[in-house]
C-alpha cells in the first residue's frame, strides 16, 4: 500500500492535467432565439462584467441580443482576427461588410504591381515578391493584387501577416481594405506573434508583409509559417504568397521565405529547397547546387567573402525571379530619389573622453576574455553593454543637435536602439528644455497611434522611437480622419548606428516616403570606433534594399573594428543585440 505522502504527491501531480481537460472540454456557448455570439477584445489582465473568457476560441465572448453599452468599445474592427472568430461562431448572421470609401486612390504605379502579381498568379506562379522601395505604396499594391488573384483562383480567405506595433500596422491594413473594398472575401490581418491564432484555419491568400522577418528558420515564427503558408507543400497545392519588403535580406542565405519561388522557376519539387528539421541547411544546398557561393563555418552556412563571386552571386538570384516570364517580383525605386544620409562627428569634451575611453579599454578587455573562452554569451553582452555606454555619453549632443533642428521649424525623428540609455534620457532632458516629445517604445509604455499623431500633427515636434518599420512619420500624411498631417521637412537622426543595413534603410524610410525627401544623419563620436562604424554604415544603408540582400562586406568590417569577428553575424545585427 501507498504511503499517504506519495498518494497525496500522485493527487497533486495529477490535479492540473484533470484541471486542464475540464477546460479544454467545456463548451461553448449557445446563443437562444434572437441571440448571437460576440466576440470581445478585451486587454490582458483587464476584467469586465458581462465578458467570459473562453479556452476553446482564446478570447472573451458575450451572448445576447445585442451588444451592451459598455461592451460596445471591446467589438472588434472590420478585417481582424476577432471579427473572423465571431462570424465563424454566427455563421447565419455574420456582420455585414463595410461599404467601400473613397479615402485612397491608387496610384498608377500601384494598378501596375497589382496586375504584375494577378499575371504571375495566372501563369500557376505561387509567390511574388513585392520589393519596392519604402514609401512607394507596397500596402494598397498588395491589397490590390491579393483581391485580383483571389479573383482568379476563386479564392474566398486572405491572411495578412504584418509587422509590429499592432497598435499602428493592424489598423492601417484593415483601414486600407475597407478603402479600397473587401472584394467579397473574408480577410484577416494580424502581426507576426499572433501566428499561433490562425494556423489550424486555411488561407487561399497570404500577404506577408515585411518578409525579411522570416530570416532565420530555427524559430517558432518560421515554423509556424512553414505550416500556415504550406511552405514544402506542391507548387500547385499551396496557397498564393504576396511577400512584401523593401529590404529582403543581407545575403542570400537569409531568403529561406523565397524557396517556393526559386525553386518554382527552376523547375523543381519543394523537397530539393526545404527540410522539415533542418531548413536552413537544405535551403543552402539548393543555393550552392545553382552556383551561389556558399561556405561551411563553425556557426553553418555563410556566403562567400570573395567579392566577384559576391557580385555575380547577387545577378544570379536576383534573376532567377526578375527574369522570369511573367516576372515573380518587382523592384522599383522611389521616384523621388534616394534618402540622403550623412555621418555626423561628435566633438567630446574632456570628461566625455575621458568616460568614452574607460568604457572602450572595458570592452576591449571583457571582449578578449571572452573570445579566448569562446564565450558568445559574454561576447554579446560586452558588445551590447558599450554600445550602451558609449549612447549615453553622447545623448547631450544629440539633444542639442534636435533642439537646433526644431528652432530651425523642422520636425526630427530620432531613432534608438536602447531604452533606459537613449530613448527616456533624450527624451525628458527635451522636455526640460521645453521641447514636445512623441514616445514610441518600450513595450505598453506609451498608446503608439496617439504618439504617432501627436508628432504627425505637429504638436510635437519630436518622436524618439525604437520600432524599425510600418509606422509612417512622414510630412503631408493623409491622417485616417481625413486631416493632412503637419508639412514641415522632417529630418533624422539615429543616435546609435544601427550595424544592420536592413534596420537602417526601413528607419531611414519612416520620414523619407511618400514623395517626401528626409535626411539622416548617423551620430558618432569624433575620433573613436564609432566614427569607423558609422562610415561604414553611411556607405552600406543604400546597399540594403538590393533584391537579393544588402552587400554584407560590412559586418566583417565592423567585427573587425570591434573586435568581434569571431562571433557569429547575428551579433552584431538587430536580432542578436
Amino acid at each position: 500500500m501507498a504511503s499517504p505522502r506519495r498518494s497525496s504527491a500522485r493527487r497533486r501531480a495529477a490535479s492540473p492535467r484533470r484541471g486542464g481537460s475540464r477546460q479544454q472540454s467545456r463548451p461553448m456557448p449557445a446563443a437562444g432565439p434572437g441571440e448571437r455570439v460576440w466576440v470581445l477584445d478585451v486587454p490582458y489582465g483587464t476584467q469586465v462584467d458581462g465578458a467570459t473568457w473562453h479556452p476553446a476560441v482564446k478570447t472573451h465572448l458575450h451572448v445576447g441580443r445585442a451588444l451592451p453599452e459598455h461592451l460596445a468599445p471591446y467589438a472588434p474592427g472590420p478585417h481582424t482576427l476577432g471579427r473572423f472568430i465571431e462570424n465563424s461562431l454566427n455563421p447565419d448572421h455574420p456582420t455585414p461588410s463595410a461599404e467601400p470609401t473613397d479615402e485612397l486612390e491608387p496610384r498608377r504605379i500601384q494598378f501596375e504591381a497589382a496586375d504584375a502579381i494577378a499575371a504571375r498568379a495566372a501563369a500557376g506562379g505561387r509567390q511574388f515578391l513585392l520589393a519596392d522601395e519604402p514609401g512607394v505604396g507596397k500596402t494598397i499594391s498588395a491589397v490590390l493584387g491579393a483581391t485580383a488573384v483571389a479573383d482568379l483562383r476563386a479564392a474566398r480567405r486572405v491572411l495578412v501577416v504584418a509587422d509590429r506595433p499592432a497598435a499602428i500596422t493592424i489598423g492601417h491594413w484593415c483601414r486600407t481594405i475597407t478603402a479600397l473594398g473587401d472584394g467579397g472575401l473574408e480577410w484577416v490581418v494580424i502581426t507576426w506573434d499572433r501566428l499561433e491564432k490562425v494556423k489550424d484555419h486555411t488561407w487561399d491568400v497570404i500577404i506577408a508583409d515585411e518578409a525579411h522577418a522570416l530570416r532565420r528558420t530555427t524559430t517558432k515564427r518560421w515554423k509556424l509559417w512553414a505550416r500556415i503558408s504550406g511552405h514544402g507543400r506542391p507548387h500547385d497545392k499551396a496557397p498564393f504568397v504576396i511577400s512584401t519588403t523593401a529590404t529582403p535580406g543581407h545575403t542570400p542565405l537569409e531568403l529561406p521565405y523565397l524557396a517556393p519561388a526559386y525553386a518554382q522557376v527552376l523547375g523543381e519539387p519543394m523537397k530539393e529547397w526545404t527540410s522539415s528539421t533542418q531548413a536552413a541547411a537544405a535551403f543552402a544546398d539548393a543555393l550552392e547546387r545553382h552556383g551561389v557561393g556558399v561556405e561551411r563555418g563553425r556557426y553553418g552556412a555563410t556566403w562567400t567573402t570573395d567579392p566577384a563571386r559576391r557580385a555575380a552571386d547577387l545577378k544570379l538570384v536576383r534573376g532567377w525571379l526578375s527574369e522570369e516570364r511573367p516576372p515573380a517580383m518587382l523592384h522599383r525605386a522611389a521616384p523621388w530619389g534616394s534618402v540622403p544620409i550623412f555621418g555626423m562627428p561628435v566633438a567630446l569634451t574632456p570628461a566625455e573622453r575621458t568616460a568614452y575611453e574607460t568604457e572602450w579599454g572595458e570592452f576591449c578587455r571583457e571582449m578578449d576574455v571572452a573570445r579566448r573562452g569562446r564565450n558568445v554569451a559574454r561576447g554579446r553582452s560586452a558588445l551590447l553593454r558599450f554600445r550602451q555606454k558609449a549612447g549615453l555619453i553622447r545623448v547631450d549632443s544629440t539633444v542639442a543637435w534636435i533642439a537646433q533642428q526644431v528652432e530651425a521649424e523642422r520636425q526630427v525623428a530620432c531613432s534608438v536602439e536602447f531604452v533606459a540609455t537613449a530613448a527616456d534620457p533624450i527624451a525628458d532632458r527635451l522636455r526640460e528644455a521645453g521641447i514636445e516629445v512623441a514616445t514610441i517604445y518600450g513595450r505598453d509604455r506609451f498608446d503608439v497611434e496617439t504618439e504617432r499623431l501627436r508628432f504627425q500633427t505637429g504638436q510635437a515636434k519630436v518622436c524618439v522611437f525604437t520600432t524599425v518599420a510600418s509606422i509612417s512619420l512622414h510630412a503631408g500624411e493623409t491622417l485616417a480622419d481625413g486631416r493632412c498631417g503637419s508639412t514641415e521637412p522632417r529630418v533624422g537622426i539615429f543616435h546609435q548606428a544601427r550595424f544592420s543595413g536592413i534596420a537602417g534603410r526601413q528607419v531611414t524610410g519612416r520620414t523619407h516616403r511618400d514623395h517626401q525627401v528626409s535626411p539622416w544623419h548617423i551620430a558618432y563620436a569624433e575620433g573613436t570606433v564609432e566614427e569607423r562604424v558609422g562610415k561604414v554604415m553611411v556607405e552600406r544603408i543604400a546597399a540594403a534594399s538590393d533584391t537579393a540582400g544588402g552587400d554584407t562586406t560590412g559586418f566583417s568590417e565592423l567585427a573587425q573594428l570591434l573586435g568581434a569577428d569571431w562571433l557569429p553575424t547575428t551579433a552584431l545585427i538587430e536580432d542578436g543585440v
